[in-house]
């Protein structure tokens, strides 16, 4: 099982505003309302954490993959594929 960095183990009470007809919905057919919820708002987490190291590191990323352009891959020719 991968080590998960974003929890912590340890769980908060917290007040959400969630419709009315999509909390009934859900409960009809058995769905864990929390469970449900920290996974969206982690894997939201997650796409944010991507989102920002993508923003952060542009510019180096460019500035590697020009460089691997004009270069080529260090250990190229010991690839098999």
């Amino acid at each position: 099982m991968k080590h998960d960095p974003i929890r912590s183990g340890t769980r908060k009470p917290v007040n959400l505003s969630i419709d009315t007809g999509i909390i009934e919905h859900a409960r009809a057919h058995g769905i864990n309302l929390s469970q449900v919820s920290e996974m969206a708002i982690r894997d939201a987490s997650r796409v944010e954490d991507d989102r920002r190291w993508k923003e952060e590191n542009r510019e180096w990323v460019a500035a590697h993959n020009k460089w691997v352009e004009e270069n080529a891959l260090p250990l190229e020719r010991y690839r098999l594929f």
